[in-house]
């Protein structure tokens, strides 16, 4: 069964919504994130995927105070991203609650630094993302594109012995479009081992179901949960 992993972004402290990652489109949804991990752990959700999107733009981690109220206020496993650079902010997470870091600039443009990571904490505590714009990975809080291809750039890393990959495609977040199943298939027909999460563009109950029967391993859910479009209480048959 699919893993429901809500999202929670963070600027200011707040809990808030992009569009295509675009920091000029941001809606604030609720001012205590709490408030927000409570109302889904109520519902029977086990894990969150929390996103500093200021640490993200700033290239260190600023929210780590919401990672520690969040942590020790509830039983969530949480994935922590966003502005995670050196092992000083490797550091911070871990020590503030976080079971896994979700990390993606830094693959690109530190590999040995990332790689050492993986060989440190080992593959259990490293997600990579792969942030996605028509098949090429963008960095550096999606403000830019590179040249690398996803497939080439996922047979590096599990070659080196990454387990876990968080994929978003960028052109569907926050625009409530629908998922990119194309994107998906391609990456499960290369990768049918990989711990797979699909993020970006769910908007219906059926957008889960199709990744579950793709058999990607975890949704993130954003902007469809906070727009009510996909209620928690719908999500019911796939928590488990």
């Amino acid at each position: 069964m699919i893993q429901i992993i809500p999202a929670i972004d963070i600027i200011e402290g707040k809990c808030v919504r992009l569009e295509q990652g675009d920091y000029r489109l941001k809606k604030i949804y609720e001012a205590d994130p709490l408030d927000v991990a409570l109302r889904f752990q109520d519902h029977g959700i086990r894990r969150l995927h929390l996103v500093d999107l200021e640490g993200a733009k700033s290239k260190h981690v600023i929210n780590w105070k919401v990672l520690e109220k969040i942590s020790s206020k509830t039983s969530l496993i949480i994935d922590f991203g966003g502005g995670i650079k050196t092992d000083r902010d490797l550091k911070i997470i871990f020590e503030n609650g976080a079971s896994m870091a979700t990390i993606g600039s830094i693959a690109v443009t530190e590999k040995d630094i990332f790689k050492k990571w993986l060989v440190t904490y080992g593959p259990d505590k490293i997600i990579l993302a792969a942030d996605i714009k028509d098949r090429k990975i963008a960095i550096t809080g999606w403000q830019k594109i590179t040249e690398i291809d996803i497939i080439s750039f996922l047979k590096e890393y599990t070659e080196n012995g990454v387990t876990q990959v968080l994929c978003t495609d960028i052109s569907k977040d926050g625009m409530l479009s629908g998922v990119s199943i194309d994107l998906y298939k391609i990456i499960r027909e290369n990768f049918p081992a990989l711990n797979l999460l699909a993020s970006g563009g769910v908007t219906t109950l059926s957008d889960i179901r199709t990744l579950n029967e793709m058999n990607i391993n975890g949704v993130i859910i954003g902007k469809a949960l906070y727009e009510g479009k996909i209620s928690l209480n719908d999500l019911k048959e796939f928590i488990i």
